[in-house]
């Protein structure tokens, strides 16, 4: 027997909730991680520590684009141009901060400037280690169940987030314990196509996306 149409909506709508649940605490968690990784970053010189800061800058720009787009979820027309809306936008910053990020590593692999040890950063690193991979795991499975292509690519930059902050981990410690001043920007170089790669999927995620046509009875 299938399910009537107000169960449907009802499950829609808890699932909804809970995903505008998960955004909230994605954007509170990068906004404080942002705010640790760059300002330890700007202290400590590290300009992977600064880019994993402004990375966690867009994907909290990100968590609320996406809050927007659930926002929109009880009209089918104006759902799918927030899927569209939402995976531009995202993709345009992080495309934009890629490029950022690369150019700043090169210009200190160039003037080989030496960042300061960052146990504040080691600190960041590490928990995004641990929380990111929950966050997206959550993410992942509302998505699927709501069929959200911009809520699944949100999902994917919770995962890229973790992936970065094992990059950037291992380039704290190597510059900490054993005094590798390259290994910071070689870190951030290391982040740039990861995140470039991101954006460029966003984009063409968001010409994928349905456009929805309002059918008219004859």
């Amino acid at each position: 027997m299938s399910p009537s149409p107000v169960a449907v909506i009802d499950d829609r709508e808890r699932l909804i909730a809970r995903a505008q649940r998960l955004e909230y605490l994605t954007i509170a968690w990068n906004a404080l991680e942002a705010l640790a990784a760059v300002v330890s970053g700007i202290l400590a010189g590290s300009i992977a520590l600064v880019g994993f800061g402004l990375d966690s800058v867009i994907e909290a720009f990100s968590g609320a684009a996406l809050l927007w787009r659930l926002r929109q979820d009880h009209d089918p027309e104006r759902r799918a141009q927030a899927e569209r809306t939402a995976l531009r936008l995202v993709g345009f910053c992080f495309v934009v901060l890629a490029m950022v990020v690369a150019e700043k590593a090169t210009h200190a692999v160039i003037r080989r400037k030496h960042p300061a040890e960052s146990v504040v950063g080691i600190a960041v690193a590490g928990a995004a280690l641990i929380v990111m991979p929950l966050l997206a795991h959550a993410k992942r499975r509302v998505a699927g169940a709501i069929k959200s292509g911009a809520l699944h690519a949100d999902s994917r930059q919770s995962e890229i987030c973790a992936y970065l902050s094992l990059i950037l981990l291992g380039g704290l410690l190597l510059n900490a314990l054993h005094g590798w001043w390259w290994a910071d920007p070689m870190a951030a170089l290391a982040m740039a196509p990861i995140i470039g790669k991101e954006g460029i999927e966003a984009l063409r995620g968001a010409k994928n996306v349905p456009r929805f046509r309002l059918r008219v009875p004859r």
